[in-house]
């Protein structure tokens, strides 16, 4: 008979723990209108950044003095820049740039931003007031503004900007969380594994915390197409990319002084950034369907 302590409802939505779970997850996933076009979308930007050494017709840095600012043609489909770089390549190649910035800054946020959240909502108290007051006083500024400051205090380069950016992030983690973690630690079964003897430890980690990460998912899915565009801010003030590596906004900073002769440098990489933003958004709304069990079951009656 199995105990009550390791008994663990789920609130926030199905877990997927069998390939039948996962084929249900996501037909819910693609019922939602647009979520197929952002699936499409964002495993196309995630294979393009997987493989762009391989797809990309040339190198990025590769400088061509006798194509400047050539029109795009069959052997510059998007053209090229004011160094004779080929559009395309560099396109690709600002792929993985956008991708990991995004993934990687808002993994840093997820990780940080739950654990605040999870001690936050479970021990209340005056670990609530400390963390939650840190956590107010970053979000009283704007994002963009304190994710410059910060770039600018670190230095520019990726790296610096993705720990800008996922310090930015963090308080909508941890003000999801720890509300979500007040509600779940009233309820009956973490009562009962409490009486039964387990530690605030088990209980936070084995029974609050799988019961708080449905809407983080859905948050973490929506915040990275947020961070790729804070990341393209970033490079196209200075602050983030570096040259000669190419990223979508240090490719905008150096095309918008060429739009009279040359309307193609800012258009195709401006383009992916909507496009790819556009996908995650999408795909990011299927997952809030699948995962909230009251839309769910209003897309299913």
């Amino acid at each position: 008979m199995e105990s009550v302590a390791t008994v663990r409802p789920t609130v926030g939505g199905p877990i997927v723990g069998s390939r039948s779970d996962l084929g249900v997850f996501v037909r819910r996933v693609l019922r939602t209108r647009g979520a197929g076009f952002g699936l499409v979308v964002t495993l196309l930007t995630i294979f393009l950044a997987l493989t762009a050494d391989v797809v990309s017709p040339y190198s990025p840095a590769v400088q061509d003095y006798t194509a400047i600012l050539s029109n795009p043609t069959l052997e510059h489909p998007m053209g090229t820049d004011n160094l004779g770089r080929d559009n395309l390549s560099r396109i690709i190649h600002g792929t993985r740039v956008s991708i990991q910035a995004g993934l990687v800054s808002v993994g840093f946020a997820t990780i940080v931003g739950t654990l605040m959240g999870l001690a936050a909502g479970y021990w209340r108290g005056w670990v609530d007031d400390l963390l939650m007051r840190l956590s107010d006083a970053l979000w009283s500024f704007p994002g963009i503004v304190l994710a410059l400051a910060i770039a600018a205090a670190l230095g520019p380069g990726l790296g610096n900007a993705m720990i800008a950016i996922g310090i930015v992030f963090t308080p909508v983690f941890a003000r999801l969380v720890r509300g979500s973690a007040l509600s779940v630690r009233e309820r009956d079964f973490v009562l009962a594994a409490r009486v039964l003897g387990a530690g605030d430890g088990r209980i936070m980690w084995s029974h609050v915390l799988p019961n708080v990460l449905a809407p983080v998912i859905v948050q973490a899915s929506l915040m990275v197409a947020l961070a790729i565009i804070v990341e393209a801010t970033l490079s196209f003030l200075g602050l983030g990319v570096q040259p000669p590596t190419p990223s979508w906004g240090s490719m905008l900073r150096s095309a918008y002084q060429y739009m009279q002769v040359a309307p193609w440098l800012s258009f195709f990489p401006g383009a992916a950034i909507f496009l790819t933003v556009l996908g995650l958004n999408l795909l990011g709304d299927g997952f809030r369907r699948a995962l909230d069990p009251r839309l769910r079951e209003r897309g299913e009656s």
